[in-house]
């Protein structure tokens, strides 16, 4: 044990933790009598009939493995595989996080270069703010009148605040003399910005994309239970309404993984992007 290194040591914990919670979880769940167990009283009052309860992990596996096994079938609106619910939610948070970024960086770098400008744009910033996406909805229902484009625009406003006021924030926080050394080489305000407060700024713009893309995974499965259709907050409600608790936690699951594999991407493009002064 002694010669196994820090995350190696992490990595058995981790197991460890993983079985012990598995092992206490599977034994607190009830099992249901099989019929043949039953008095003749509780068949006559249909307790021997499934009943809706919390699965055991054994019940959860085994329908991963049902559901990974064929993750893209399509059997029709309401009933397709998990591949594709999910990918239908990546598409939608792709989409809107894109748009965002295309509109919160440029933004972002007008205002943390112009003192004036970020005066004059702060108070709208922190109205707009701490609105929860999902208060837009049923406007953007109402105007848009497409539930898919209604679902993109939440991911787009709950997106575009972390992007933008990290952006803002790094490039305010360029040390003045850099930008002073590349105008006394006659670079002009564009060559300026590209190659000089870009990469010092990359950091911390790319803190704030982060941000925002586990934000947006976490707002979309909320979105889609909205509007129904497709997706992966939507497969949750619909199996939800089927009292299939077994698909529920199973979708849980994936939710939860999905944004870790996220997470790890903008995670190890922050470790690629650094800058030394």
């Amino acid at each position: 044990m002694g010669t196994l290194s820090l995350n190696q040591r992490a990595a058995l914990l981790s197991v460890f933790m993983l079985v012990v919670g598995l092992l206490i979880w599977e034994a607190a769940i009830p099992a249901q009598k099989a019929a043949k167990e039953l008095t003749e009283y509780e068949i006559l009052t249909g307790a021997g009939s499934p009943k809706a309860g919390v699965p055991p992990p054994s019940q959860v596996i085994i329908k991963a493995w049902d559901q990974l096994s064929d993750p893209f079938y399509d059997a029709g609106p309401n009933d397709k595989g998990i591949g594709i619910q999910i990918g239908y939610s990546i598409y939608r948070v792709l989409t809107g996080y894109l748009l965002a970024a295309l509109i919160a960086i440029p933004f972002g770098f007008l205002i943390g270069m112009s003192q004036v400008a970020y005066k004059a744009f702060n108070p709208f910033i922190q109205v707009l703010r701490p609105i929860s996406p999902l208060a837009w909805m049923p406007l953007a229902l109402f105007i848009i009148g497409d539930s898919e484009a209604s679902a993109i625009f939440v991911i787009f406003i709950c997106s575009i605040w972390p992007m933008l006021i990290n952006t803002a924030f790094g490039v305010a926080g360029v040390r003045e003399d850099w930008v002073n050394v590349a105008r006394t080489h006659e670079l002009g305000p564009i060559k300026t910005a590209f190659t000089v407060i870009l990469p010092a700024a990359a950091p911390t713009i790319l803190t704030g994309m982060r941000i925002s893309i586990g934000i947006a995974w976490l707002v979309i499965v909320a979105a889609e239970m909205l509007v129904g259709g497709t997706g992966i907050g939507y497969y949750v409600w619909n199996e939800w309404n089927n009292l299939d608790l077994t698909s529920v936690v199973f979708s849980i699951l994936m939710i939860g993984v999905v944004g870790m594999l996220l997470d790890a991407m903008f995670g190890l493009l922050q470790r690629r992007v650094t800058y030394a002064e």
